[in-house]
C-alpha cells in the first residue's frame, strides 16, 4: 500500500500541509493507537465541521475535531481552519496540530471519552503524544 492509499482525505487544503508526512503519521498512529480498526480521516473546513456537528450532535458551531465510531473503526473529521488557528495560538506548526487532532480522534474511536472518564483519556493522550513526539494535546491544554 502506498502512502497515497491511506484513508486520509483532504477536502480543504493548504500549501503548508505536508500531505505525504501526514498520511505516514496517520498510518503509523492508527496502527499503534487503534490496531485492527479501519479509520478514515477527513481534513475539511469550519463550515463542514459545523454542519457535521449540527447534524450529528445538535451543536451549531464549528469545532476542531469530531469522531464517529462504528463497528471495527470509524471516521474522524478535522477542521483545517480550527487547526491553523490553534497552531498559531500555541506557536507550533499546523501539521503538528493536525497530528494532535488525529490522535485525539483516534482515542475517541478506541472508546475513550475525556468528558466521562476519570482521566483515562487524558493520561493516554499524554502518553501517546510523548511517544509520537507531539506538542501538548487537547485535554492537557484544556486543563492548563
Amino acid at each position: 500500500m502506498s502512502a497515497d492509499d491511506i484513508p486520509l482525505l483532504f477536502r480543504h487544503s493548504s500549501g503548508k500541509l505536508r500531505k505525504r508526512e501526514l498520511r505516514a503519521f496517520f498510518r503509523e498512529m492508527t496502527a499503534r493507537v487503534a490496531p485492527g480498526r479501519e479509520v478514515v480521516c477527513l481534513i475539511t473546513d469550519d463550515r463542514e465541521l459545523r454542519r457535521l456537528n449540527r447534524e450529528f450532535l445538535g451543536a451549531d458551531y464549528a469545532t476542531d475535531v469530531l469522531s464517529f465510531p462504528s463497528d471495527g473503526g470509524g471516521e474522524i473529521a478535522i477542521s483545517l481552519d480550527r487547526a491553523a488557528e490553534q497552531a498559531a495560538e500555541r506557536g507550533h506548526d499546523v501539521n503538528d496540530e493536525i497530528r494532535i487532532l488525529m490522535l485525539h480522534g483516534a482515542l475517541h474511536l478506541s472508546g475513550m471519552d475525556h468528558e466521562t472518564d476519570s482521566g483515562e483519556m487524558r493520561r493516554a493522550e499524554t502518553r501517546w503524544r510523548k511517544r509520537l513526539g507531539l506538542p501538548p494535546g487537547l485535554i492537557e491544554r484544556a486543563r492548563a
